[in-house]
């Protein structure tokens, strides 16, 4: 049944917003109000909140679909024995304009009592698509009658126990259509009983994919794998098309409130999972949606909103609803939020809207690879290792190996210069590596590296002041018994400055790798269990391997900014890993300091780089290769920004794990390898050197701790790996 004309009136389109909708004053409104990085809040109205119309309660708003540059449809969800119901809403003006009654095809009502209302689609021609947690089901109805004219197949699975493996209202909460109405996918709020959830509490959930025409027929095609964050649900769904998606993620806590949490999600290169009987099975990390936090609804500010009940922060309610609205000044987009009150006195129906960024996914441009026995002119080397065969090679090696690069700098005519580390990861087995630098010109065309000389580190006029392994000879070659070098940077005068793990120290060289000062310690005292400065019975406060493993340097190259790969033994903060500050003309460390916090305490800052004024640029990464890869990330942040807790700002700029290649950069996959194809990983333990290339291009590559890691084919040592990604709006 319809009960307005402005309903009967509504036919849906594909919706451009060229101008963002003025936004309602309210005492609750506080526009441009900073939630994250790439998300704004630019108001909210309780306006809508325990009111009626047309002698039915607004209230169990569940879903919203635009119609119009200001209109939108809301879903209406299971309050009582009320009809089903979809509203008209005017987002400009926060008021309800009609109101269509769904009915069965013979014109019988749906009530609460048997239709759940939580997704919607609004199709063109004046119909809509409508799912239902109870069954669940996909109905289509008309708008000028509200009658059911189709519905859409469900797998068997899918069915509420005991005929299928849902749980009661926990089916399909989430429905979304791509631009072109050209896929439909549907998403359940919580697991099948066969796939449940991990130990982490995490939600093992499957969205379907629809394929079909608008307004005609749809047909399940495949099912992705999506894990939700521990306690959570999916309840929205918003497609943006090429694979990518907005999902909205909720949960309570009687007592404390609500958790709201919005994601960007990647489903490019993800596999059907339909033939998959449990996803607690699937092991492969790449087999599961990819999803990058955009704003958690509790760090936005409380702006004025008040709660009915305890909440983390009183904007926060049962969010279920969203949609994504026109472009916004500076490349955002409007994004509504609704909240589904339940028809309870102690939740609130609100309208949020938010301005975020929606940044396009990465994608790998090139990729050259240098043989992991690429033996380089020198003398025999891992000589102290035992003579075990690993991943098909057995030491000694015949000559220096390239150990794959922790740090690589621009050089003359198009080349690069790239630095290993000490040699076999300890300085009782790396006595025999000589440390060098070597320059280097990547192929990409062929995906080949091409050596083309190297400059060997040394210290002729004794500047080091503790004994090193070629003390009497003339040269002083350095080894990766004197020092483990992890980061490389060029000042203005064109020398070399290293970063080292054993001291830990900078170390200054002239262009051709002659020491020209004793190394630099830590100003505050810091050493490693290494440092060749640790006193008898003193205790060491920098972990091994734990130095300047990361250095960025000004572009002007005056200032240099060693960071600590880990966090220092004596700090409470685990997570904090320091930036120095280290004046090259001055020729010493400032004093000042910033504290930049990695997303867990296991994880390592593995380099840095300046990506313009003082925005840094560093790598964040676990210690694992292969399918147990988790964290490999490029963060973006910012020494002119700290926070007021004292911090850096961070954002992602890049999952290392979850690359695009629509150019097949990758391929031919090699017998064995692992993440390559369509989606594109770099699953390599040691992920040491990131380069900005300019623009929004960036280079990055590995240290393979040769030979042992095999990350990319089993039983293989890794090669050296030199990709190129481009990263839109990165800077």
């Amino acid at each position: 049944m319809n009960l307005t004309k402005a309903m009967r009136a509504a036919t849906v389109a594909a919706v451009t917003i060229s101008i963002l909708p003025a936004i309602p004053a309210s005492a609750a409104s506080t526009p441009g109000a900073f939630c994250s990085p790439d998300a704004s809040l630019l108001g909210f109205s309780d306006a809508l909140d325990k009111t009626t119309f047309a002698g039915t309660p607004v209230a169990g708003l569940s879903a919203l679909a635009l119609t119009g540059p200001s209109r939108a449809l809301a879903l209406v969800d299971n309050i009582g024995t009320t009809p089903a119901r979809i509203y008209d809403v005017d987002l400009r003006k926060t008021q309800v304009r009609g109101v269509t009654l769904l009915t069965r095809p013979d014109g019988t009502p749906y009530t609460g009592a048997d239709f759940d209302g939580e997704g919607l689609i609004a199709e063109r021609g004046g119909t809509v698509l409508a799912s239902s947690e109870r069954e669940p089901s996909i109905r289509r109805f008309r708008l000028s009658d509200g009658r059911e004219i189709a519905s859409l197949p469900v797998p068997a699975r899918f069915a509420v126990t005991p005929a299928g493996e849902a749980a009661v209202n926990q089916t399909f909460e989430a429905l979304t259509a791509t631009p072109d109405h050209r896929r439909l996918y549907a998403g359940m709020e919580g697991p099948l009983s066969a796939d449940g959830r991990d130990a982490e509490g995490r939600g093992l959930q499957r969205i379907i994919r629809y394929d079909g025409r608008e307004g005609s027929g749809y047909a399940p095609i495949a099912q992705y794998a999506y894990r939700t964050d521990p306690a959570l649900g999916l309840v929205e769904l918003v497609a943006l098309g090429d694979d990518q998606f907005l999902s909205v993620e909720r949960g309570f806590t009687a007592g404390v409130g609500n958790t709201v949490r919005v994601y960007r999600v990647s489903a490019t290169g993800a596999p059907d999972v339909s033939g998959i009987a449990s996803l607690s099975t699937v092991t492969d990390p790449r087999s599961w949606l990819g999803k990058e936090l955009l704003v958690d609804i509790a760090n936005c500010p409380p702006s004025g909103a008040t709660a009915k009940q305890p909440q983390p922060n009183p904007l926060l309610d049962n969010i279920e609803g969203a949609a994504l609205g026109g472009p916004l000044p500076g490349g955002r987009r409007l994004l509504y939020l609704l909240s589904d009150d339940n028809g309870s006195a102690t939740q609130i129906t609100r309208v949020y809207r938010l301005s975020v960024k929606l940044r396009p996914e990465p994608t790998l441009k090139s990729r050259a690879l240098l043989s992991a026995t690429a033996y380089q002119p020198g003398p025999v080397s891992g000589t102290q290792l035992a003579p075990t065969t690993v991943n098909g090679i057995t030491p000694p090696f015949p000559g220096q190996p390239i150990p794959g690069f922790s740090a690589i700098i621009r050089d003359k005519a198009g080349r690069l210069l790239a630095m290993p580390d000490n040699g076999f990861g300890a300085k009782t087995n790396s006595a025999d590596f000589l440390l060098r630098a070597y320059t280097v010109e990547p192929r990409y065309d062929s995906h080949e590296v091409a050596v083309r000389g190297f400059i060997s580190f040394r210290d002729p006029d004794h500047k080091v002041p503790f004994p090193i392994v070629n003390e009497n000879t003339t040269d002083r070659l350095l080894t990766g018994a004197d020092l483990d070098i992890e980061s490389l940077a060029r000042d203005a005068r064109g020398d070399l400055w290293i970063g080292d793990e054993f001291g830990p120290y900078l170390i200054r060289t002239d262009k051709t790798g002659k020491v020209l000062q004793a190394p630099i310690p830590l100003p505050d005292g810091g050493k490693s269990p290494q440092s060749p400065d640790l006193a008898p019975g003193e205790t060491p406060t920098v972990p091994a391997s734990r130095g300047f493993e990361a250095m960025a340097t000004s572009p002007d190259g005056k200032t240099l900014y060693p960071i600590l790969e880990g966090a220092r033994t004596d700090d409470a903060d685990q997570r904090r890993r320091i930036v120095y500050e280290f004046s090259v003309p001055a020729n010493r460390y400032t004093g000042r300091t910033w504290s930049f916090r990695v997303d867990d305490p296991s994880l390592v800052v593995g380099d840095a780089a300046v990506l313009d004024g003082r925005r840094l640029l560093l790598i964040e990464r676990d210690n694992a290769m292969g399918p147990q890869t988790r964290v490999k990330k490029l963060v973006v942040t910012d020494l002119d920004a700290v926070g007021a807790d004292g911090y850096l700002p961070r954002r992602t700029a890049a999952d290392l794990m979850r690359i695009a290649d629509p150019d097949g950069v990758s391929t031919p996959a090699r017998p064995g390898e692992y993440g390559v194809g369509p989606l594109f990983s770099f699953p390599l333990q040691s992920v040491e050197t990131v380069l900005p290339l300019g623009g929004d291009k960036v280079l990055v590559a590995n240290d393979n701790n040769f030979p042992g890691n095999d990350g990319r084919i089993p039983g293989k040592p890794d090669d050296t790996e030199l990709i190129v990604l481009q990263i839109p709006t990165l800077r």
